[in-house]
């Protein structure tokens, strides 16, 4: 990979930029100082050094980020904050929210730059669990529980696919779907005649919350994490 390339795609500056830094004498590759932007460097193993700081080339990235209320699940957006803009450490171009929370809600969101991982989690066909703990304005009866967990009409050509349903107390129930539709939580509540106050997801397949990240926050996937859900297909 060309230098200029390596130091673009770490978000080292824009293309002119970092030929500039490199003609300024700010990048050192294996200890030597270069001056050619258009150096050639292994990205995964030499070790390229911009202003002290050692840069470790990765050609994915996955992050889980504890979403908070008021962002949302977007690259851009003209009139809010997005997911993608609170990874204040990473400014790659190319990270993407896998799938979306609605703007008021909150919990695990995944953010990469990994289109085929992406992919295989959103596949219809795969029916990867998403599971939610939501607050309820009301109680549910058990005729109300196993409405959502047979499938529920929310205005579509078919019923919601079967869910798992667990009444935590009277104004909190935790919810795993195998879908991915538009408000559904909030459609299938919808449906039984009651209404969701506050929606928190926990899980996305085998992915779990990390409950040490406050609202806003978020760390690096493990490796292992990375590898189960690639390996997995995200868990069905």
């Amino acid at each position: 990979m060309r230098l200029d390339k390596f130091l673009c795609e770490m978000n080292i500056g824009t293309r002119g930029q970092v030929k500039a830094f490199v003609r300024q004498g700010m990048v050192t590759v294996n200890g030597k100082l270069v001056k050619s932007p258009d150096d050639k460097i292994d990205e995964n193993a030499d070790q390229i050094v911009f202003k002290r700081q050692l840069l470790q080339y990765r050609k994915y990235v996955y992050y889980m980020l504890n979403k908070p209320e008021g962002v949302v699940s977007a690259t851009n957006d003209n009139t809010a904050d997005t997911v993608v803009s609170l990874l204040e450490e990473d400014r790659r171009k190319d990270i993407f929210p896998v799938g979306r929370l609605d703007k008021d809600s909150t919990g695990l969101l995944l953010l990469t730059n990994d289109g085929e991982l992406a992919h295989l989690l959103l596949s219809p066909k795969r029916h990867v669990d998403k599971t939610y703990q939501v607050t309820v304005e009301h109680s549910l009866t058990r005729e109300e529980v196993s409405r959502l967990e047979q499938g529920v009409d929310i205005g579509e050509e078919h019923l919601t696919l079967p869910a798992r349903v667990s009444v935590e107390t009277s104004s909190m129930i935790v919810i795993t779907v195998h879908e991915g539709k538009f408000h559904q939580i909030k459609r299938m509540l919808q449906a039984v005649d009651n209404r969701v106050l506050a929606l928190k997801r926990t899980a996305f397949g085998c992915l779990r919350l990390d409950e040490t990240l406050k609202p806003g926050e978020y760390r690096m996937l493990t490796e292992s994490e990375i590898q189960e859900l690639k390996s997995t297909g995200g868990c069905k």
